[in-house]
């Protein structure tokens, strides 16, 4: 009887131990089911509300602020109207156009002064030649690696006088291994012709003189002198006061701002002189001229003007403003043959802007060949990029009815507007661009500005470049 009981009582205990250990199992995954889903619930809130800010950044417009240096109200219209068109195109990208100032170093001091301040466009237009001094302060964003990372793109697809520079590195001295910008034109000078006053004057027509190889410097005041006797108030001749102007006749005498390798000051050599001396002429001594350093635009667009100097930018102006007959002509040949300006210009970013990839998108889009037709056929300038077609079409973009005049420019000995690496270019500007001023205004002589120029020039290059005693008729060692 024990024996039956004891295995009456352990069956009993086993029985209970089950239906504990079953109850429990049934009890804890729901526990844990329940824990689980919570757990889930909680993770899931964390990661929608993250996806929220991750979703509205992605669609947030990036808002950008661009500028150039227009020359008159034609021209902003016309970069106003190219900034509508791609805020339009692109993406996720709000552009802000403003128009800088003047033919003046004041528009890029006011930049430099902005970029000091943190309150610079993120993208921005400046003259060639000051690629050199905005890239050596650091001022200007590198963009070869967004470059490089972009399909299509290449170097080669611009003018090469432009791209050595903007690929230039001054660390190295090598050119292709840096992007300072993208070149929004070039350009050439001519002479806008006031076809009214010429006809009145009876002088020859300059478009057919130069069709017979008669335009040189002779017939150039020959029909200045003609025009300039119609008036008190009628000019034979316009230019205004800068570096381009002048910088044309003393190139055509066969000089140049510096010596062969821009290294050193080259304006007191023989055929620099007896350009510059020729030009002090037409205002001294021809008298033929408006006034150096007054403003010539307004008085040619006001139908007093004969012969007014300048690039293709002025054209929109012309094409707004002048209520006359109006053409153009290429530059008169010098003693030294043709000679003319490559002027361009870039789109350079700021180096501290906060969208540096969508600043680059914009540099693209505003050097595309649509965006430079579109303000070619407007008239501000001749297009960047290597293409016939679009040098073809630029004939079509009229008036002038003489397109081909700027095209002659860029084929014909023309010297290229470029930065000083070797120096400082505002610095030698501010050498020259006073000193010139007195020339041709009379107050100092071709013997004293070649006495003094060069010495002060000079101290605008790189001393360490130097040999002893060098001057303009010296080579300078560049080994840096």
């Amino acid at each position: 009887m024990n024996l039956k009981r004891f295995w009456l009582f352990l069956i009993a205990l086993l029985a209970m131990a089950l239906l504990v250990a079953c109850g429990g199992a049934t009890e804890e995954p729901a526990d844990e089911a329940a824990d689980t889903t919570e757990a889930v619930d909680t993770a899931e809130e964390p990661a929608d509300t993250a996806d929220e800010p991750a979703a509205e950044e992605e669609m947030a417009e990036v808002q950008l602020r661009w500028r150039t240096r227009p020359d008159n109200q034609a021209e902003i219209d016309v970069y106003q109207s190219v900034s509508d068109d791609l805020d339009a195109s692109l993406d996720n990208i709000t552009l802000v156009y403003e128009p800088g100032g003047s033919e003046s170093s004041s528009y890029q001091d006011v930049l430099k002064t902005e970029l000091a301040a943190g309150t610079a466009p993120d993208v921005f237009w400046i003259p060639g030649t000051d690629i050199a001094d905005f890239a050596t302060r650091g001022l200007i964003l590198d963009m070869r690696d967004l470059a490089d990372a972009t399909d299509g793109y290449s170097d080669a697809d611009f003018y090469p006088g432009p791209m050595f520079h903007l690929t230039f590195n001054p660390e190295t001295g090598n050119t292709g291994e840096t992007l300072w910008g993208l070149p929004r034109d070039v350009s050439t000078f001519a002479l806008y012709l006031n076809l009214d006053l010429l006809a009145e004057s009876g002088a020859p027509d300059p478009r057919e003189l130069a069709a017979n190889g008669e335009w040189n410097w002779d017939s150039f005041i020959e029909v200045a002198s003609a025009i300039n006797a119609l008036g008190d108030d009628i000019y034979g001749y316009g230019q205004n006061a800068w570096w381009g102007p002048y910088g044309y006749w003393i190139n055509a005498a066969g000089g140049s701002f510096y010596n062969d390798d821009r290294t050193a000051c080259g304006l007191d050599t023989a055929e620099a002189l007896a350009g510059l001396e020729f030009e002090q002429r037409i205002y001294q001594e021809f008298n033929v001229a408006v006034p150096y350093g007054e403003d010539s635009e307004p008085p040619f667009l006001a139908g007093k003007v004969g012969m007014f100097q300048n690039g293709r930018w002025a054209t929109p102006g012309a094409r707004a403003s002048a209520n006359f007959n109006w053409d153009v002509v290429e530059l008169p040949d010098g003693p030294a043959g043709p000679s003319n300006w490559l002027f361009w210009g870039a789109y350079v970013v700021n180096a501290n802007t906060e969208h540096p990839e969508e600043a680059w998108a914009l540099v693209q889009a505003l050097t595309t060949a649509d965006t430079q037709g579109q303000i070619a056929a407007l008239g501000a300038n001749v297009p960047s990029r290597v293409s016939q077609d679009a040098l073809d079409a630029f004939l079509t973009f009229s008036p002038p009815a003489n397109n081909q005049a700027f095209l002659n420019g860029l084929a014909r000995n023309p010297a290229t507007e470029g930065p000083l690496w070797a120096g400082s270019w505002p610095e030698f500007d501010a050498v020259m661009g006073p000193a010139v001023t007195s020339v041709l205004n009379g107050e100092m002589s071709i013997d004293d500005f070649a006495a003094t120029i060069c010495d002060e020039a000079n101290r605008t290059f790189n001393q360490s470049c130097l040999k002893p005693g060098s001057g303009s008729s010296h080579r300078l060692n560049t080994n840096r």
